[in-house]
């Protein structure tokens, strides 16, 4: 009878693989789950019709992130803020966020689109004067990630668009609501092409699932390998001790 004991070396070494690998497996599935929270709020939320701004302010605002808001009011130009390193189209550029001020004096981000650089954003043609209505979809604060570079507000140059510090430095006194979120233009075409809107990426791809099997598969293989390497070494054990009977 062949009996497991295991090796101290090919243990040492297979025990932390497979933790690992059985780890980041279960963490995948984790993410599945979240990923699709995401995917199900933003597919309630779009086909919610478009909502009033005051009904958007009566709650959480963050509930109804991905959701229409209709909103009115004039842009206050000369207080752009952009977005570097945005593409359209394999062409890079920024995306131009100007604040909104409101029919009832309120003042909201409004992420206006893609334009291939800052002049192109201030020339007239891109800058509506007066009063404009519009629709454009709720999106949170942003945070710097990890390894992320840094905003560089003294010199207009953001990777993320920090909702509360952009209202402040345009002179709109803070506020816990809409310092949370930013609107961004839906793909309703500009006056002379540009800005470009509808920008956001609304079908997000969920393929954690396969992640996770392939990481329950290296811990399975890595398993099957240690238990055959011991099975091998215990049956030549065995016969070695046969032919020395």
């Amino acid at each position: 009878m062949i009996r497991l004991r295991p090796a101290l070396w090919p243990t040492l070494v297979s025990l932390p693989i497979l933790v690992l690998s059985l780890s980041l497996g279960i963490w995948q599935m984790e993410r599945r789950e979240w990923k699709r929270d995401i995917i199900d709020r933003i597919a309630a939320n779009q086909a919610a019709p478009p909502m009033t701004l005051d009904k958007l302010l009566s709650g959480v605002p963050l509930r109804h992130e991905y959701g229409r808001v209709k909103v009115s009011g004039t842009f206050e130009h000369g207080h752009e803020f952009f977005l570097a390193a945005r593409s359209l189209k394999n062409k890079v550029g920024l995306q131009v966020i100007v604040p909104l001020k409101t029919d009832d004096g309120r003042v909201v981000l409004f992420d206006r689109g893609w334009v291939p650089d800052r002049k192109a954003a201030t020339q007239a043609a891109a800058q509506p004067s007066g009063r404009v209505e519009l629709t454009g979809l709720v999106r949170r604060s942003q945070t710097r990630a990890r390894f992320a570079p840094e905003n560089v507000p003294e010199k207009n140059f953001w990777f993320q668009a920090d909702v509360p510090l952009m209202r402040k430095m345009a002179g709109a006194p803070s506020d816990p609501k809409l310092d949370t979120f930013f609107l961004e233009s839906d793909a309703t075409p500009n006056p002379g092409g540009i800005p470009v809107g509808g920008q956001t990426r609304l079908e997000i791809p969920n393929d954690h699932l396969q992640y996770a099997i392939t990481w329950f598969l290296i811990a399975l293989a890595l398993a099957g390998v240690y238990l055959a390497y011991h099975w091998e070494n215990g049956r030549l054990e065995i016969n070695g001790r046969r032919k020395t009977q």
